[in-house]
């Protein structure tokens, strides 16, 4: 069978590694050069390919595809990987592609949740703790840092970060870059808020938040160019671990980020703006 063996109505790679106490259910497809740590649940009608590295204790539900082959025309068949992290949940018909030469690799970090029909394209980078809904869909190139959620039928374009603990409303289309601890939402994607619901689940402190809450305000609702913002901020706020991450995400997005305070049909929304 060129290397292939089925035994209980699922057929598995005589070189795929698989860890002890790993569950592989009917019907299921693990090709050569994958790797299963010790565990994790493979439910039926899983098909898994080359270049998968899954870590230990995830649970990948009936119908997702991991380590698909790139849908980019440049890609020539080089060796990449597709790797998720210890305690991930991929829920039914997912898809994640492997990378490109460009990062060699599309990588989901622990404990993530990764909901029914999400699609991650290749060379994604995805922090730990993430959480995107039912039908989240990842164009390339893009990164997530830790603990962001994406609600259903969010749509981000490629090459987008996403920053830590950030939330982004069901049905956004993502062109621009979202900084850290915000919520994000509208038509265009703009700044709604600090995502306070999110950080006190988290234990950040009151302080923290007051904190993050203030840079924001100079950042968004006061109506500085962003560059003004960046500097007020940096002269006049003291320095915090949250202060730093903000700039640094601030300094380092391209195209730039995603809109502040605004006026819709005449009406001003800020961060205290109830919808």
């Amino acid at each position: 069978m060129n290397g292939f063996k089925s035994l209980s109505n699922y057929t598995i790679h005589e070189e795929a590694k698989v860890g002890e106490n790993v569950t592989i259910s009917p019907y299921s497809f693990i090709d050569k050069d994958v790797e299963i740590g010790d565990g994790t649940w493979i439910g039926p009608n899983v098909t898994i390919f080359p270049g998968a590295r899954i870590g230990k204790n995830c649970r990948i539900f009936p119908g997702a595809v991991i380590s698909a082959i790139p849908q980019d025309l440049k890609f020539n068949g080089e060796q990449t990987t597709t790797e998720i992290g210890d305690n991930s949940t991929i829920r039914e018909y997912v898809t994640i592609n492997r990378g490109t030469a460009y990062a060699q690799k599309t990588s989901i970090g622990k404990n993530c949740l990764l909901m029914a029909y999400v699609h991650v394209a290749h060379d994604c980078i995805l922090g730990d703790h993430i959480i995107l809904a039912n039908n989240v869909n990842l164009a390339g190139h893009v990164v997530i840092q830790d603990w962001a959620i994406l609600e259903g039928l969010v749509a981000v374009q490629q090459f987008i970060q996403i920053g830590m603990h950030s939330f982004i409303a069901g049905g956004s289309l993502v062109r621009k870059n979202v900084p850290p601890y915000v919520k994000a939402a509208r038509e265009p994607l703009s700044y709604t808020g600090v995502n306070t619901v999110g950080l006190r689940r988290r234990n950040f402190t009151t302080e923290q938040i007051n904190h993050i809450q203030e840079i924001y305000r100079i950042l968004f609702v006061k109506g500085y160019n962003t560059s003004h913002a960046v500097q007020i901020i940096e002269d006049s706020l003291k320095d915090t671990e949250e202060k730093q991450n903000i700039l640094d995400f601030i300094k380092s997005a391209d195209p730039g980020i995603m809109r502040g305070f605004q006026t819709v049909n005449g009406r001003q929304f800020d961060e205290n703006t109830i919808e």
